[in-house]
């Protein structure tokens, strides 16, 4: 499913993870690119989290094939409130990038940040990937965020990744652009999520 001719730096093949009988990732397949910026989009509950820690190593008790650089980062931001969520989020990516990971895995990193936060973390985000040049994961369930950092997004849903679309549009991306807005909608339709108002 890459679209990147870079050299790989995480290949997945044929990864199922259940939990009590229950298959959260179905044979789910997965390249990225040296460099290259992903998001994956999805549901709560469709799998995203559980393959970031799969990635970073976190959680062994799967099937399939998982190839990842040894240097590599994760940011889990914690979904639950804290007093001061930008610092939070700006420390833990600091000491994700202190490693100069070859990836970076960010799992919902700008969740529960008000909208003027939101803004500035993703250029911060977006910034950081630029200047240090590794690979990144997002995890979002936010099709708008995914779109404004990505180079690809890819739509999970059911343990599988369904759909994939390269974003093709210069930065800085302008969320007024047409080509912008009608993007974010055939990912949310592919999604199943109600458009956005």
């Amino acid at each position: 499913m890459s679209i990147s001719h870079a050299p790989q730096v995480v290949r997945v093949e044929g990864l199922t993870r259940a939990f009590d009988g229950r298959v959260v990732i179905d044979g789910l397949r997965l390249d990225i690119g040296q460099g290259e910026f992903v998001a994956l989009v999805g549901r709560r509950g469709c799998g995203k989290s559980t393959l970031l820690r799969i990635l970073a190593g976190l959680d062994h008790d799967l099937r399939g094939t998982v190839l990842v650089p040894r240097r590599k980062a994760l940011a889990l931001l914690e979904p639950r409130p804290v007093p001061r969520p930008w610092r939070t989020k700006r420390a833990s990516l600091d000491r994700a990038l202190a490693h100069e990971p070859d990836l970076l895995l960010l799992d919902d990193p700008f969740g529960a940040l008000d909208a003027r936060a939101r803004a500035k973390a993703q250029r911060l985000v977006g910034d950081l990937w630029r200047r240090r040049g590794c690979a990144v994961l997002l995890a979002t369930p936010d099709v708008e965020e995914a779109v404004l950092l990505a180079d690809r997004v890819l739509v999970m849903k059911d343990g599988v990744i369904a759909y994939g679309a390269a974003v093709g549009l210069d930065r800085p991306r302008d969320r007024t652009d047409p080509r912008f807005t009608e993007l974010c909608a055939g990912l949310r339709e592919r999604l199943g999520a109600e458009p956005a108002a």
